[in-house]
């Protein structure tokens, strides 16, 4: 099973950037053949998808609630995938947990928590107004 480490949440104004990185460790030392998924559950609210990149990274799923302001990308030799968000609202303000799925798609991003076996501990992201 795939360890899988995140890192770069923090406490930012309303309109700011920050980029959160999700690192694999473990068994499996690559992500290759894994769809890679970010998701965030804000206090009283169900975990809700962010982002999903495909295999590949040819392709990726954005939610309706960040699409024009997040960018999902991976780099395979680092074993590494990152969550670009800009424009930064009080909304955004949750625990953003990375994910990985095994998948024999290369090009279809995993837009089911289901699909994901392997979680992160989570990074909280704080946005104030």
């Amino acid at each position: 099973q795939v360890q899988l480490v995140e890192s770069g949440g923090g406490l930012v104004q309303a309109g700011g950037s920050l980029r959160l990185s999700c690192a694999a460790s473990g068994r499996a030392l690559n992500l290759y053949g894994m769809g890679m998924g970010w998701f965030r559950q804000a206090p009283e609210k169900e975990r809700e998808i962010v982002a999903a990149i495909s295999w590949s990274g040819n392709n990726a799923f954005y939610g309706d609630s960040v699409k024009g302001r997040f960018t999902i990308s991976r780099d395979i030799g680092k074993n590494t995938v990152y969550l670009q968000m800009n424009s930064l609202k009080p909304e955004d303000t949750a625990v953003y947990y990375c994910a990985a799925g095994r998948t024999t798609s290369s090009g279809e991003p995993l837009t089911r928590e289901n699909r994901y076996n392997s979680w992160g501990q989570g990074t909280q992201v704080t946005v104030s107004s």
